[in-house]
C-alpha cells in the first residue's frame, strides 16, 4: 500500500488543529482525545462535542448517525417520481436544511413505533433507518465515557444548526450574484444538490455549511444547512476574523433573490 500524499498529511493535520484536536505542537488536546472516542469522521466528532454547549446533544448525535449511512435514506422510484419528491418537501418543510430534514424523518419513524409500511408510504429506506438506529445505540453508549450529558431540544433548531457549525465551520460557502456559491475556504464554485431541501428555497439561502462535496457534472454540496455569518466569528475565531463576516453581510444577492424580493 502506497503512503498518502504529503499534501493530504498536511491538509488533514491542518483541519486537526483548526477543530481543536491539535495543539501547535502537533499534539493531541483534551478536545482531540475526547473526539478519538467516537468512531466518526473528525468533524462530526466535534459537531457531537460542540452540542453540548447549545443543549441539543440528542439532536444532534441522531443526526450524526443519519449521515453516517450516507445517501441510502430516500428512494425515488421513476413510476412514483412525483410522490416520492412531494414526501421528501414534507420532510423539509421549515427545517432549514438537509440535516434537520433528517432528524424529522428518524423522529417521525420513532413516532409511528418504527413502522414498516410507514416507510413505504413516505419513500424511506427502512433498512437504512435501522441502520441509523444501530449507529445512534453506539453513540449513545460512548456519551458516559466522554461525559457528554443526553439533553433534548428538538424545537431549537437554530442550535442544532449553531452544533452543526461548530463541526463543519470549515465547509462553508456563500451565495454569489450568478446565483451559485462560493466555498470561503479555498475558494472554488459549488452548487446544491438538486435533490437537497433548499435546492428550491426562495430566497436561496445566503451562507450555507455543508457535510461533503459531491462531483458529478459539478461540485455539489450534500447535506447542507443555512447558517448566519456571525455564528463563524463565534465558533472559529481563529479561522474566520470580522472582515470575513463583513463581506459576507455586505454582499450583494443575485438579482431578484434579496430581501425586497422576498418582500414582493
Amino acid at each position: 500500500m502506497d503512503p498518502p500524499p504529503p499534501e493530504t498529511i498536511m491538509r488533514a493535520l491542518e483541519q486537526l488543529y483548526a477543530l481543536g484536536a491539535l495543539n501547535a505542537r502537533g499534539e493531541l488536546t483534551k478536545t482531540g482525545r475526547r473526539m478519538a472516542e467516537f468512531p466518526l469522521d473528525p468533524m462530526m466528532s466535534k459537531m457531537l462535542l460542540g452540542s453540548e454547549g447549545y443543549g441539543v446533544t440528542e439532536e444532534v448525535c441522531t443526526i450524526c448517525a443519519m449521515m453516517s449511512i450516507g445517501n441510502q435514506v430516500f428512494y425515488r422510484p421513476k413510476e412514483k417520481a412525483v410522490h416520492a419528491d412531494q414526501a421528501r418537501v414534507n420532510f423539509a418543510r421549515g427545517a432549514q436544511g438537509d440535516h434537520i430534514s433528517l432528524l424529522n424523518v428518524y423522529n417521525q419513524w420513532q413516532d409511528t413505533g418504527e413502522s414498516t409500511q410507514w416507510c413505504f408510504e413516505n419513500f424511506i429506506q427502512v433498512r437504512s433507518l435501522k441502520k441509523a438506529k444501530d449507529v445512534r445505540d453506539q453513540l449513545l453508549g460512548l456519551f458516559e465515557r466522554v461525559e457528554i450529558e443526553l439533553v433534548s431540544n428538538p424545537q431549537d433548531t437554530r442550535a442544532i444548526r449553531k452544533s452543526i457549525t461548530s463541526g463543519f465551520f470549515y465547509h462553508t460557502a456563500l451565495l454569489q450574484r450568478s446565483g451559485n456559491y462560493r466555498t470561503i475556504k479555498k475558494p472554488q464554485t459549488v452548487y446544491i444538490h438538486p435533490q437537497g431541501a433548499l435546492a428550491k428555497s426562495t430566497p436561496p439561502p445566503r451562507l450555507v455549511c455543508y457535510f461533503e462535496l459531491v462531483r458529478t457534472s459539478k461540485d455539489y454540496m450534500r447535506t447542507l444547512s443555512e447558517i448566519e455569518s456571525e455564528w463563524l466569528v463565534e465558533i472559529a475565531p481563529h479561522l474566520y476574523k470580522a472582515k470575513d463576516v463583513e463581506a459576507v453581510d455586505t454582499k450583494k444577492m443575485p438579482k431578484g433573490q434579496g430581501k425586497s424580493a422576498a418582500a414582493e
